[in-house]
């Protein structure tokens, strides 16, 4: 036994300089608290880092790994009650799963109250939880930890005061640093020790030096917020082509380059002008992130909520008829007019209220807009409050950069397009555009409530029904109040027309049944594709049957020469099943994984009991202990001492040799990345045979 101590802190030492991607974002404090008549109560309490969390206990069937938190002891104990969750719950729909989902983020603790059999004598009380950590990117593989604590008499009166070492109170002292709460050695966050007792080091894998370098770099999950500034770009410059801001353009311009004798000061203060326009916008994001201080969690609520997505459905059908031009929607006249007073006070103060006075005025078509920025960013999966600051930011920026560069270039006023009917076209078409996006916020709150009335044919004949209104509209079979009755349809109208109508094919094919998903494009939109009425289930993944043995699958890889594609993944995935579902399906992507490669998904949180013999533990220390003892831990572990990675989806393609070809890829990614990804390797290995 001494050996074999020594063997595990020798390997964990030689592994811990490499342990970069292995993730560890939740840890554990146990403490067993003295209660009145004899009783005590287990906490298990687990502190996660931002952005990460963990399931509750209660899940419904095929969703998610639930938490598991068992209590036992060889003196023998006594449960009273169920375990109970304590923390920042989060409650929503999941469309990958169909299903109302529970999880925790930031602190929670999990409880469990017990009697001593034994009376006076003192016992070991063992707590064993098993959880599966995600974010909104991966999920790591399911872990199971066990944590040993003392329990006797004697300690009875110190435990009522919270003075024995060994019992602490049921939260976290304030006093304490985090880092002392959490203080689990960061040698031990990879368990090799139970991989290379299993046989499950691989000698020819060397994840770090592929055999190649091509394919693709994986970059960070930042690049969210860059698409939000540029959404946010292009919504501005369509709100510049709005009767309500358009013709103020050459109006502001000639106002600060009026006069020779001002010209430099003039375009001095239309770039202090375009950047107090910026400013405005980003200034308009600032409520956000205070409420996201106070309440981190309201923005969850609000989209999860069912009620609050059906005041968003009813706000945008709002904003839609405003676009259609049956009334307006504007600021209390009284704002626009003191703003338009503080004008007269001069110098920058002057130009600041010139500024806030065209956002003002121009509420009336900027309003819908912004609407639109607040509820996608409300659907994104990102940190909400940068999200709508990028894109603020954005939209203010295209204001800011063509008010100055006309103010630079003034003889590019000439050739604006005169201001018109087609303004009032402009903002129509975007009132259609409203009507569509109202229909997301209908479908989630239909998931959410589980009613699924407006399943994935419905939607998407809704939208069919609306783009038809739309094509009729581009060309002059339908008129709003405020088009002229007598306007020549222009060519402009008549091309975004027939885009239309390619659209409204490109739907179409949706409503009927298929081999594949349909429509991926519009996959973060149209409900899931379980929420149909052609929804069947089939065995396999999309027809195949892949592998779930990492060593079955490597030699018949050998007999048909082939490389393998592992996939490291989980039940209780949710993103491995949007990549099965919307990448995977893609007609240029499933061939390839059909015909050219051996496909091995090894289920990191496969359930399924290893041999007695094959099942151990890893004394991590301070009383804790990783357990092996399931098909899943397996895997877990080889994919830890192989690939130094713990999270899913998870891909590499190996030779038939064992040899890492490329370099693996994880997460949800688009089918252009997953596809260079395999087509590197594959490649690779046709060319040189390896």
């Amino acid at each position: 036994m001494k050996f074999k101590n020594w063997l595990i802190l020798i390997v964990l030492f030689l592994f811990q300089g490499i342990t970069a991607q292995i993730k560890d974002p939740v840890k554990f404090k146990y403490n067993i608290n003295s209660l009145p008549n004899n009783e005590y109560e287990a906490v298990l309490t687990a502190t996660i880092d931002k952005n990460w969390h963990i399931y509750s206990k209660d899940l419904p069937a095929d969703s998610g790994i639930p938490t598991e938190m068992k209590l036992s002891s060889k003196e023998g104990i006594d449960l009273i009650g169920k375990v109970v969750e304590v923390g920042k719950k989060h409650d929503e729909f999941s469309e990958a799963f169909g299903a109302q989902i529970v999880y925790y983020s930031d602190l929670v603790q999990f409880k469990q109250k017990f009697k001593l059999k034994n009376g006076a004598k003192p016992a070991t009380v063992s707590a064993e939880i098993t959880y599966q950590t995600c974010n909104d990117r991966v999920c790591l593989a399911p872990n199971t930890l066990e944590f040993d604590q003392k329990v006797s008499a004697a300690a009875t009166a110190t435990q009522e005061t919270s003075t024995d070492e060994n019992v602490a109170a049921t939260t976290p002292d304030e006093n304490k640093d985090s880092s002392e709460i959490n203080s689990i050695p960061e040698s031990t966050k990879i368990e090799p020790v139970a991989a290379k007792q299993e046989g499950l080091k691989v000698a020819t894998i060397d994840f770090m030096n592929p055999e190649t370098d091509c394919g693709i770099v994986q970059e960070k999950n930042s690049e969210n917020f860059w698409t939000y500034l540029l959404l946010g770009f292009f919504g501005g410059l369509i709100a510049l082509l709005t009767p309500c801001v358009f013709p103020m353009i050459p109006l502001t311009v000639s106002f600060f380059t009026k006069g020779s004798n001002n010209k430099a000061k003039g375009k001095r203060d239309a770039f202090i002008y375009g950047f107090f326009i910026l400013m405005i916008f980003v200034l308009l994001s600032v409520p956000f992130h205070i409420i996201d201080g106070i309440a981190g969690n309201i923005f969850n609520q609000i989209s999860t909520s069912v009620w609050l997505n059906i005041t968003f459905f009813l706000i945008f059908i709002f904003f839609a008829g405003s676009f259609f031009g049956y009334y307006d929607i504007t600021l209390p006249s009284s704002i626009a007019n003191k703003s338009s007073k503080a004008e007269d006070a001069g110098g920058m103060i002057g130009i600041f209220f010139m500024a806030l006075t065209l956002v003002i005025v121009s509420f009336s078509c900027t309003g819908p807009i912004l609407g639109s920025l607040l509820g996608s960013s409300l659907t994104g999966s990102a940190n909400i409050p940068m999200l709508l600051t990028y894109a603020l930011a954005g939209f203010g920026l295209s204001w800011a950069i063509v008010f100055g560069l006309l103010a630079l270039f003034p003889q590019a006023l000439q050739s604006l397009p005169k201001s018109g009917g087609w303004m009032n076209t402009v903002k129509v078409v975007l009132g259609f555009i409203e009507l569509g996006l109202a229909l997301k916020f209908l479908s989630k709150a239909d998931l959410v409530s589980k009613t699924f009335f407006l399943k994935r044919e419905l939607f998407i004949a809704l939208w069919i029904l609306i783009t038809i209104g739309l094509v009729l509209y581009l060309f002059g079979k339908i008129k709003f109040p405020h088009d002229d009755k007598n306007a020549k349809i222009s060519l402009t109208r008549k091309v975004i027309g027939l885009l239309g109508i390619g659209f409204i094919v490109y739907l179409i094919q949706g409503l009927f049944p298929g081999e594949r998903p349909k429509l991926q494009y519009l996959s973060g939109i149209l409900p899931p594709i379980n929420v149909s009425y052609l929804h069947d289930e089939k065995d396999g993944i999309l027809g195949m049957h892949p592998e779930h043995d990492y060593f079955k699958a490597i030699e018949i890889a050998k007999k048909e020469n082939k490389p393998l594609l592992i996939d490291f993944t989980g039940y209780g995935c949710e993103n491995c099943r949007k990549m099965e579902e919307f990448v995977w399906s893609e007609p240029d992507i499933l061939p390839i994984l059909q015909n050219e490669v051996i496909l091995a998904s090894l289920y990191v949180d496969d359930k399924e009991a290893l041999p007695e013999s094959e099942q151990t533990s890893i004394d991590m220390g301070n009383g804790q202990k990783k357990k092996v003892k399931t098909i899943g831990d397996k895997w877990s572990l080889f994919q830890q001492i192989n690939f130094n990675n713990n999270s899913q989806p998870h891909y590499v393609l190996v030779s038939p040799e064992g040899k890492v070809i490329n370099t693996p890829v994880s997460g949800y990614m688009p089918k252009e990345d997953f596809k260079a990804f395999l087509e590197c390797g594959i490649a690779y290995f046709k060319t040189t045979g390896k």
